[in-house]
Order: structure tokens, then sequence, then C-alpha cells
């Protein structure tokens, strides 16, 4: 049974945790072993290569925009062989180059691979193609992240429905896709695979799409969404099946039964954490009700000397969340003596789809919900300049502020760039920079975008 100074389990952001200051430890890291996953979702189905994806449909959809413009352009062909191809040709590369450095780079460090679970505290049991390895250590990091959740419906299992972690890979473009779900992860492929001239049906329960965004957001990109997809909201899934190449998908909706169909399903109607394919609760490890392992404020577990980051523990299923979990785990294993703290204070997000959206802070919603006293203002796109220039009818900056303090409290952007323009508003809630000074305590680039977020500061309505 070998014996570790640190054991990492996931070689996601956790992969990291590992640098120069630890080159005197013994360390093991543990990943799957499926071919393809080491590096974790973000590298390998997540962040880099849904938005190489999100790009290249973002240059498919010019020609609609240029119409208004007076410039008349034509999509000829979208080549999903050559796109998949050029996009993970360069992924795969870098996943391999990571496994290989790790199983052969370093002495001090031993790549365990296949499927773990913990068999007691501190005690972690692999099932590889080595055989049966059970590692023990002073320390633990659990960094195991999560996967798609598949729905309960009838006939699931065998229409071959694909997740996120399979849809990038097809062999080819279907002519129809049914995307179920109304998330970040729904509207990003939704955008991508019509982009590339899928015909896309967009389900939902509820009767908004992206309804965790600000209400004025989600309202807004529910009805840009119905013009350029088959959105179809408030249904309930009742079964699913496959006929003659065909999914056929049944759904009792406001008007009763009716049944969709479509050459390929996509399900992106959530994610839910590894804790169970690691058996956390063998280890010792507390979780939540939904199945997240508990932390506090240092990342540390219910178990002495066990740590835990990013999508296996965190409310927020972002990389720039993890990355930051992981770098207070590396200090608080180096400094054991004078740990540091998470700050989740001012997380933003951003929905790649299109338009594209960033959100950071409270939400409209959220802030009468708590009673926090606020004003807003929303400024439009085609108020600015450059908005006027690009001929945008449909985006907006939205801001809520502390009207006598002139705080921000929340910032919400719909349309192009928008994760760009929000990154000034982040800068200015973590370091207390209020709205009055923020405005007009530095030049503003005319005619840039950033003035919208400008603009949208000099018209709240601060006492």
């Amino acid at each position: 049974m070998p014996h570790f100074d640190l054991v990492i389990i996931g070689s996601g952001s956790g992969n990291s945790i590992r640098d120069e200051r630890f080159a005197d430890w013994n360390v093991a890291v543990v990943e799957k072993g499926i071919e393809g996953s080491y590096g974790g979702t973000c590298l390998n189905v997540g962040c880099i290569p849904t938005k190489m994806f999100v790009h290249t449909a973002d240059v498919t959809s010019t020609p609609s925009s240029g119409t208004k413009l007076g410039v008349d352009l034509e999509l000829r062909d979208a080549r999903w062989r050559d796109i998949r191809d050029r996009i993970f040709g360069r992924i795969d590369a870098i996943s391999e180059g990571g496994r290989r450095y790790r199983a052969e780079g370093e002495p001090t460090v031993t790549l365990v691979e296949g499927q773990g679970r913990f068999t007691g505290v501190k005690e972690f049991t692999v099932d590889g193609a080595d055989g049966r390895q059970v590692l023990t250590a002073d320390r633990f990091v659990v960094a195991a992240g999560g996967r798609p959740v598949i729905p309960d419906i009838p006939g699931i299992e065998s229409v071959g429905a694909h997740t996120s972690d399979t849809v990038m890979r097809l062999e080819s473009l279907p002519p129809r896709m049914i995307i179920l779900g109304t998330g970040f992860v729904a509207t990003e492929f939704a955008h991508v695979f019509s982009g590339l001239g899928v015909d896309v049906t967009l389900i939902g329960r509820s009767g908004r799409v992206l309804r965790a965004q600000d209400e004025d957001v989600s309202a807004r990109f529910t009805e840009l969404a119905e013009q350029r997809w088959d959105v179809r909201l408030d249904r309930k899934e009742l079964d699913v099946e496959r006929v003659d190449g065909v999914t056929r998908l049944h759904l009792d909706g406001p008007d009763g039964p009716e049944v969709v169909e479509a050459e390929e399903l996509l399900v992106a109607i959530g994610r839910r954490p590894n804790t169970d394919l690691i058996d956390s609760a063998a280890g010792g490890l507390d979780t939540a009700a939904d199945g997240k392992i508990t932390v506090d404020a240092t990342q540390r577990t219910s178990v002495d000397g066990v740590w835990a980051l990013g999508d296996v523990s965190s409310a927020f299923e972002l990389k720039h969340v993890a990355n930051h979990e992981m770098r207070v785990v590396q200090h608080n294993l180096l400094h054991p003596d004078e740990p540091i703290e998470s700050d989740h204070r001012f997380v933003p997000h951003a929905v790649f789809s299109s338009p594209q959206i960033a959100s950071v802070g409270l939400t409209e919603q959220q802030a009468r919900e708590h009673g926090v006293r606020y004003v807003t203002k929303i400024q439009d796109y085609g108020d600015i300049a450059y908005g006027w220039a690009m001929e945008d009818t449909t985006g907006f900056a939205k801001l809520l502020a502390d009207p006598a303090t002139g705080k921000i409290l929340g910032a919400h952007i719909i349309g192009a760039q928008a994760p760009t323009l929000l990154q000034p508003l982040v800068q200015a809630m973590e370091f207390d920079i209020d709205a009055r000074r923020m405005a007009r305590g530095q030049y503003w680039i005319h005619p840039a975008m950033p003035e919208l977020v400008e603009n949208a500061l000099l018209g709240l309505p601060l006492d």
C-alpha cells in the first residue's frame, strides 16, 4: 500500500497544485484513465473546445448581420469534420501532453490511472490497467469534478442521447437537433449547431430561457431565441423513442401532447458532482443536499487533512472559480498555520451564445427578495456611438447600485462582447470603486464599446 505526502484526485484544476514548491513532496495524481480526460472538464469537454466551436459559429453567423449594413454576404458551407478535427487536433494533443508529463516528467510525482473510490478515511482505491492500487496519504485534495445529468425519461437510455461530453465529436452534422434544456450549456450549443446549419428545437420546463439570469436579460434572450430556434417552453417530457434513425420526443405542453423529431438529441439540463463515483461517504466526507462535498472558507472538508475544490464542492461550476480555489488550497497545503480563505463575493459568469451574456452580483429579483435598497439603469447598445454603428437594437447593460453610496450591487450585459465589457465592473466591485468615481475618475475611449458602461454608470439615479 503506497503512502504519499499528498494525493490529488482529478487532473483538472487540481493538477496545477503541484509546482516547484512541492519538489520534495511525494505526490500522486489520480485520473480515471479514459482517453481524452486528462486536464479535466474545461480542457476536454467544456470551456476550451466549446468556445472554439462558438467562435466558429460566430463567424458563420456574420452573413445575417450584413444585410442592414448594406453588405450582402453568403455562407457557402460549414465543413464539420474540418471544424471538429481542427479543435480536437489541438485539444487532444494538450491533454495527452499533460498526461505524459505527469507520468514521465517528474520523479516525485506518480500518475495513477483508473476509476478510484474512497475505501476509508484517507484511503483511496484505484482499479486500473495495472490492477488495483490502494493509496494512502497525509493529505488529500479532492478535485474530481462533475458530469452531465441524464433525466429520468422513459426510453432515454436506448435512443443514444448525447451530452456535452459526446456531442462535439459527432461524425457528421445532423439536419435537425433537439436540445433538452434552456441553461447556458443548452443555449451555447444551440448557437453552435444552428450557426452551422442545423435546425434546432430547444425544450424547457420553465417559461423562460436562461431563467437564472436577471429577469430583463432572460426576457430579452428568450425573445431573441424564439426568433432563431424552435423554442418550446413550459413542456414536460413524457417519453422518447428512436424510429428509423429519428429520435421522437413526446411532450406535454400548454396545448396538450405533442411530438418533436430530430436526428440527434442533446441533453443539457445540468451537471452533478462526482461524489458518488468516488464514494466520498466512505472517506468520511460530509456532503450537502445537492451531493457536493461541504467545505469551509479555506476549502477544508469535514476530514482533517482533506481539502476539496472545483465542481465537486463549489456552488460555482466555473473554471475561474476552480482555479481560485486551487490557489487557496495550494497556499494552505504549504502554510497550514497561516491559512487563507476563498473569496466568492464577486464571481462573474458568461454565456457564450448569441447574443453573449455576462453577469456579476445581484440580479434585480434577488435584490427585491433580500430587501436590498437599489436603483437601476438600463443602457442600450444603440445609444452609444459604436452600438449605433453596429445597428444593434437589442443589446443593453443593466446596473444595480446603492442609491446612497453609489456602490455597484450587480451588473448584467446582453450583447456583443458582453464578457469583456463586464470586466471593469467586476474590478470596481472587487476594489470598492463607486459608480460616481468609476464614471468620472478616468477617461473612456470614444467611440469604443466601453462607453456602454460609462453611460450606464452616469445614468444611475443616485441620491
